[in-house]
């Protein structure tokens, strides 16, 4: 193991030198493999099933759905930031980050051939906790590589074509799912795709180590009262998780329902192609802003303003949701999605990388960061289905969404230590 000339551990170290383009596009290959086999079940698979399933089963396919996805994103919530934690001690030969990449993805890809073969609502829930728990370990990982290697002015850049990957991820696991040919089919292109993504960084890159002696004892007592960080210790960190909390959990209200938003609300003639269009559109928006938002953001030095405007205009589109409900409107309020998520995405990951405590724990504390990614998967469903059933439907719940998504882009104003 190397260390740097003060001392520190290269594993522990902020890091100073700049990462290339091939380091980045691998890494970003890798996240987005994991969003393929995500988003494949999410936007078009899963749905599929919850309406196959749902005929005598006493449950309508939204509130199947809701159960199948709320259980999933429970799993999520552990599992991102106990493998983070995990990943932290890790002192293979391939480095701490590099195994969980290896066996998330694996074992993701294994998990999604069960979930096609699903014959009812439970197995069809067992097999999404699977992939959930799996994806997780690898996706733990992927981002916590960033603040290992990536010095701090650098970060919007890296996460900027992460958030690119991430978006292409989530337009080419609904594409594949939608062209598959099928709900087996499509799981299975999700499989390959998820498994083989993650090759180019774990073969071409080595990760740093962590040496046995620089590892802090363990405890089972210690090692689950690290998963506690106080927001009066840490206010930024707080305030960050609770603004990308509220901004996810807006963006999770618009995408849960949007099949069914096509076909029972705007009686779209295709709604899995119109999922796959409104898709398109908001990625190729988001493309077109991701990468520039997060360049800008390192020049400028500067990450709250980028946050702020970019939740302001997500609110904006949300709204255009509910008073515009119309095919055109659909496609306009998705590219201006795009167009805000963009900027959030690599901005704001820049940002939580910046107020982390401790490099010792960076795998685990992202982990807690990234259950503001999960737990919006769980309170979504939770909010969304009263509120479409009973609560006045899709209008009053992109209004609600709006309203979420504005409150997050306010409270980024609350974090002191970033400008």
């Amino acid at each position: 193991m190397t260390a740097l000339p003060g001392g520190a551990p290269a594993a522990l170290a902020e890091p100073v030198e700049r990462v290339g383009r091939g380091w980045t596009a691998s890494l970003s290959l890798a996240n987005g493999a994991i969003w393929v086999g995500w988003y494949g079940p999410l936007q078009i698979l899963l749905a599929s099933q919850a309406e196959d399933f749902a005929p005598g089963s006493g449950m309508s396919k939204e509130t199947m759905l809701a159960w199948v996805t709320g259980a999933g994103a429970a799993v999520s919530l552990v599992s991102n930031p106990f493998f983070g934690a995990l990943s932290d001690r890790t002192t293979s030969r391939r480095g701490r980050r590099t195994p969980w990449i290896v066996a998330g993805a694996a074992g993701g890809a294994l998990s999604l051939l069960l979930l096609a073969g699903a014959g009812g609502v439970w197995t069809m829930a067992a097999g999404w906790c699977l992939v959930q728990l799996t994806l997780n370990a690898a996706f733990a990982a992927v981002t916590a590589a960033v603040p290992d290697r990536v010095p701090r002015l650098q970060r919007g850049w890296v996460g900027g074509w992460l958030g690119a990957a991430q978006i292409l991820g989530v337009v080419g696991g609904t594409g594949l799912a939608t062209v598959a040919g099928g709900i087996g089919a499509g799981y299975a292109a999700c499989a390959v795709f998820t498994a083989v993504g993650v090759l180019p960084y774990v073969v071409r890159h080595q990760d740093l180590r962590l040496a046995a002696a620089d590892r802090p004892a363990w405890s089972w007592r210690g090692f689950l009262a690290g998963f506690r960080l106080s927001p009066r210790r840490y206010p930024d960190l707080g305030w960050a998780w609770l603004t990308r909390f509220l901004i996810n959990l807006s963006n999770a209200l618009v995408l849960l329902y949007l099949l069914y938003y096509l076909r029972d609300r705007l009686h779209y003639g295709d709604p899995d192609k119109g999922v796959l269009i409104l898709t398109a559109v908001n990625g190729a928006t988001l493309l077109a802003t991701v990468v520039v938002g997060g360049v800008w953001s390192d020049r400028t030095g500067r990450r709250k303003p980028f946050v702020i405007w970019s939740g302001l205009l997500m609110a904006v589109a949300t709204a255009a949701l509910a008073g515009w409900q119309t095919w055109p409107g659909a496609i306009v309020a998705a590219a201006v999605l795009g167009v805000g998520f963009g900027v959030f995405t690599s901005v704001d990951f820049a940002l939580m990388t910046d107020v982390l405590p401790t490099a010792l724990d960076r795998g685990k504390d992202l982990g807690v960061i990234n259950v503001a990614n999960a737990l919006p998967q769980v309170a979504a469903p939770a909010l969304a289905a009263p509120i479409v059933t009973y609560l006045g439907g899709y209008r009053v719940l992109y209004l609600v969404a709006a309203v979420i998504g504005l409150a997050g882009a306010v409270l980024v104003g609350r974090i002191r230590g970033v400008d």
